[in-house]
């Protein structure tokens, strides 16, 4: 596969996870504001701005509107959802011959209804722009697993997914760490991270920090936990490893990925909660130097050697 394709299709799965994950988190920090009448707004927009990587804008007022204006429309920002969109929508236009039509249709078409949502957003409340999102985020994360080649431009495009799924849920229980405590606060972390319902399933409705830690950053069966998130991408990037393991991973980022993963595997789930900002920062410097190391490894490896003709000048004896 040629690298540009793999890169695109790799960025392609970060892009559509990260617009997917951002909603999840808008869409539970706006409903929180909008409900709850003694939440300080100026301070609570500046925290969820920070966590996912904005600047709160200076000359404007901090408020639920500011917030969806500056995260979800601005389309002059490559880090708004919308931006997020438009990016995929532009790697998938590059990608063409290596992605399924159903795929380039769907965001495609969700790029180009992004307008009306919005429209409709601004009478009915953000959630109408957020949940719109998610739906076609869904969509094409199951049309890519029915529609995609189960081969090499499939495991790249899910070696972005999960590393990005990475770091969003890590962004996910930093915002709750400058929230207020108690379990209404972590729910809305499980609800965010689309896992509530698998949660109560799985511990009965007993709800406490130690549990929804554990049970976000360690679960092996629920498919958006940090544990399972790794697992999927150092085995995606396994397979896209042609070099033997004669004395282990030769790949960096492998190395980095398996190192993260079994960080958690063997963890005392007690220490989590006493400890969790440390191992969340952790968490995310991993993303970082994964991201780094798959785009110096796979997209723009060193160039070929260069010949000269020096021979050319040796006299024939």
């Amino acid at each position: 596969m040629l690298s540009r394709n793999a890169e695109s299709l790799y960025w392609i799965g970060r892009y559509t996870e990260r617009a997917d994950d951002m909603s999840r988190i808008l869409d539970v920090a706006v409903h929180q504001l909008l409900e709850d009448p003694t939440t300080d707004v100026e301070s609570a927009v500046e925290h969820v701005t920070a966590v996912l990587g904005f600047t709160p804008e200076l000359d404007r007022q901090r408020t639920v509107w500011s917030l969806t204006e500056q995260v979800a429309y601005d389309r002059s920002d490559p880090r708004s959802i919308v931006g997020l969109i438009g990016a995929a929508r532009e790697n998938a236009r590059g990608a063409r011959e290596v992605i399924s039509s159903e795929m380039w249709e769907c965001l495609n078409a969700t790029y180009n209804d992004l307008g009306e949502a919005e429209l409709r957003a601004r009478r009915l409340g953000p959630h109408e722009f957020l949940s719109y999102v998610k739906a076609r985020t869904a969509m094409f994360a199951g049309l890519t697993d029915a529609t995609l080649s189960h081969d090499d431009g499939y495991s790249y495009l899910l070696v972005g997914r999960s590393v990005e799924r990475v770091d969003m849920i890590v962004r996910m229980l930093h915002a709750r760490s400058g929230g207020a405590g108690g379990a209404a606060s972590w729910m809305s972390v499980l609800i965010a991270a689309g896992a509530q319902d698998t949660f109560i399933r799985t511990h009965r409705g007993s709800l406490d920090a130690e549990r929804v830690v554990e049970f976000i950053l360690l679960d092996r069966l629920f498919p958006r936990s940090v544990f399972h998130a790794l697992r999927s991408a150092e085995l995606n990037l396994a397979a896209l490893d042609r070099t033997p393991d004669r004395v282990g991973a030769q790949s960096r980022a492998r190395t980095l990925l398996g190192r993260a993963r079994s960080s958690l595997e063997f963890v005392d789930a007690s220490t989590l909660t006493a400890d969790l900002s440390a191992h969340l920062s952790l968490l995310q410097d991993t993303c970082r130097a994964v991201s780094e190391s798959i785009s110096a490894e796979h997209f723009h490896p060193a160039p070929f050697v260069s010949w000269t003709d020096a021979s050319l000048s040796l006299e024939v004896r």
